[in-house]
């Protein structure tokens, strides 16, 4: 799991770069020749928000979200190795509540997709809330995969760096 959530993370940064050239489109487009693209707005945030859902498991598993790093200090290593489990287990936890909120409106834009209700009228809210179920259940396997990780290691070893 650790190596599929580090190639999605890092094939995830052709989205945003793909995302800045398609808001530099639009920049010059209406600016330059005053004539603005109906696409370019909803494609830019499907854009970023498929980086932002996808990547979840990336920065779980690189240990890059955010964290009080000054409890660390306070605590010890013992006392904060136990803590990241914890906040592990917690995480996993309301990930899945989340997931199976997420899962039945996800499952019905299959029967009837929903569209936008902009010029471009596309299937963004469709597609995203698919995305978000998928995100999901990356974000849970490798959640169970620092877990399992976690269980691995011995008392002495140090829990940072992967």
């Amino acid at each position: 799991m650790d190596r599929f959530s580090v190639f999605i993370g890092q094939a995830c940064s052709v989205l945003l770069f793909t995302c800045v050239a398609v808001s530099a489109f639009e920049v010059v487009m209406r600016y330059g020749f005053d004539s603005p693209t109906v696409w370019s707005i909803e494609l830019a945030m499907a854009l970023c928000a498929s980086a932002w859902v996808l990547s979840v498991g990336y920065v779980t598993q690189r240990n890059r979200h955010i964290s009080i790093t000054m409890l660390e200090l306070l605590v010890g290593p013992r006392v904060w190795r136990l803590f990241r489990l914890f906040q592990m287990l917690i995480s996993i936890g309301a990930v899945f509540v989340l997931t199976l909120a997420l899962w039945d409106p996800a499952m019905k834009v299959f029967e009837r997709p929903e569209r936008s209700g902009t010029a471009m009228n596309s299937i963004q809210p469709s597609y995203l809330k698919v995305l978000l179920v998928v995100g999901c259940v990356l974000y849970l396997l490798q959640l169970l995969a620092n877990v399992i990780r976690w269980a691995q290691r011995t008392e002495g070893e140090v829990d940072g760096g992967h």
